[in-house]
């Protein structure tokens, strides 16, 4: 044995001992604690209806319950496990409990989590295709797959000279369009223009677009969010944007960007896409479609309707991760002119330097994105595109709107409740009556111009102590929103292990909640 290999032997001895602490990855113990962690989520999902669908702690319970500092020696997972059930189980809002009727949903599927644990176990930082080449190209792959499921124009894919990522988030995708709209024009104008670009949207856009503009650099003042109306849908009118676009342009200001919506978070309305992107191509503008939560469902063909006017757009993103069995996080984003991504985006150290990236036939998926590394995540959109197929997707699409059709005849039956908003997708939004709890104040109507009893902040209290009694029940989960100063109540039907009999007993007991807040009103109004 040679002086050099003995030396370093005995190094390593000094440091480690004579054998290593601890193997990371044994293979043994992995396939056991696999199991483990299958069987323990097996256990979840079914009880997962038996714990109240909104979790019932407390602020700062979980400090009370574990430790201040990390163990000194390893824990077996068993007791880690254990540790989970009692503590961790209490604390969580289970976003897969077929009484969670809030938000959107942030389905899954045991396709998701098994494409998951190999993104997971494979590990690989696909920031360019020559640090995992299959990362890059089945990526590319699946998203012209899922454009062609959605009948994109042909543009928008790469087949088409366009092409999709996957971010991970709406914002994501948003920051990353606005910023190739901006070097677009502040190329052309010069980089002092910043504090004069302008972006719009309307006050039903989701909050997200607000948070992207300002990540860019766009000055708040120069966001715009334009008034909608219930009487046009909610949905952002053309002939607001264009003299809003033209105000702005006689004071000096350059419109930039347009984000129009299929499928707002408030009610799901519907932007007309079209006639808006015809107005902001009169002005040279970007206009990115979000259909986050609507996108799903335009894999069927009766609800492809509602993307007529995407071929006008620059760019379109949904999230797979809300309603299409595609777990956290999956964000698909499309855009018909990759290269201004790339030329805003781009970065080129010479560590990262290679051949195939020099030689312009294969995709740098960091040049479409913030972050340099990335991971796997078209495995699990893979899997779920093959192991359910377009015709199964489309049913689960499908059933959840049917589901929330049901819902909504069974509001439409009781008088003392409306169905504020024509359901569009698998969201119902309603309210209890004003004419309902014309009593509850004085003791007699007082009717409006409208003929509707009761002042709206009075009806509005009444609609968010009905909400607060649901969920405090912990039997369901939903949420509210405000639109057009009228405070409303969502049901979101897409929890992946809903059925009809959630939905009804839902129902039931809205309607229980209703008649206690009622009786105690002192309304005696008759309902269905």
């Amino acid at each position: 044995m040679g002086s050099l290999e003995c030396d370093c032997k005995q190094l390593l001895k000094n440091v480690v001992g004579d054998e290593i602490a601890m193997n990371p990855l044994d293979l043994g113990e992995f396939r056991r604690q696999e199991q483990m962690v299958v069987e323990f989520l097996v256990n979840y999902y079914k009880n997962v209806e038996k714990y109240p669908a909104l979790s019932q702690v407390e602020p700062g319970y979980l400090s009370k319950c574990l430790p201040s500092s990390a163990p000194q020696d390893a824990e077996a997972l068993e007791s880690i496990l254990e540790d989970v059930q009692q503590y961790i189980v209490p604390g969580l809002t289970h976003w897969q409990s077929p009484t969670f009727f809030a938000y959107f949903q942030a389905n899954t599927s045991t396709a998701a989590i098994l494409g998951e644990m190999l993104c997971t176990g494979f590990n690989v930082a696909g920031f360019n295709w020559v640090s995992s080449p299959a990362a890059t190209e089945l990526e590319s792959l699946v998203m012209d797959w899922l454009g062609k499921m959605l009948d994109l124009p042909r543009p928008f894919l790469f087949s088409g000279n366009g092409g999709g990522v996957i971010e991970g988030n709406t914002t994501e995708a948003m920051i990353c369009t606005l910023i190739a709209a901006r070097e677009m024009v502040l190329r052309r104008l010069g980089h002092n223009s910043i504090t004069k670009l302008v972006v719009y949207g309307s006050d039903q856009t989701h909050c997200s677009f607000q948070k992207a503009a300002r990540v860019v650099g766009i000055d708040p003042q120069n966001i715009r969010a334009l008034k909608t109306m219930q009487s046009t849908l909610f949905g952002l009118s053309p002939d607001l944007l264009r003299n809003a676009i033209r105000s702005d342009i006689n004071v000096g200001l350059i419109p930039l960007y347009l984000c129009a919506t299929v499928g707002t978070t408030s009610v799901t309305a519907v932007d007309p896409l079209e006639p808006l992107c015809k107005v902001a191509s009169e002005f040279g503008m970007w206009v990115h479609v979000d259909a986050a939560y609507a996108g799903s469902s335009c894999i069927c063909p009766e609800y492809r309707k509602f993307l007529n006017g995407v071929e006008f757009a620059d760019s379109f993103s949904f999230n797979a991760h809300k309603w299409l069995l595609t777990s956290l996080d999956c964000c698909c984003l499309w855009v018909k002119d990759p290269n201004a991504l790339v030329k805003s985006l781009s970065t080129d150290p010479e560590y990262l330097k290679n051949e195939a990236t020099e030689s312009k036939q294969v995709v740098d998926y960091k040049d479409w994105q913030l972050s340099l590394s990335r991971r796997f995540r078209a495995l699990k959109l893979w899997f779920v595109l093959r192991m359910y197929g377009v015709d199964n997707l489309r049913s689960h699409i499908r059933n959840d709107c049917r589901l929330a059709q049901l819902f909504e005849e069974l509001v439409a039956k009781d008088d003392r409740f409306e169905v504020f908003f024509p359901r569009n997708f698998a969201l119902v939004c309603f309210r209890i009556l004003p004419s309902a709890v014309a009593s509850m104040a004085s003791g007699h109507a007082v009717e409006n111009e409208h003929g509707e009893a009761w002042e709206l902040n009075d009806v509005n209290k009444l609609n968010a102590q009905l909400l607060h009694a649901i969920n405090a029940s912990g039997r369901v989960f939903m949420t509210h929103t405000v639109v057009g100063g009228v405070y409303v109540l969502r049901f979101a039907v897409g929890a992946i292990l809903v059925r009809e009999r959630h939905v009804i007993m839902a129902w039931k007991l809205v309607q229980e909640r209703a008649n206690s807040l009622l009786n105690m009103s002192g309304s005696n109004t008759p309902h269905a």
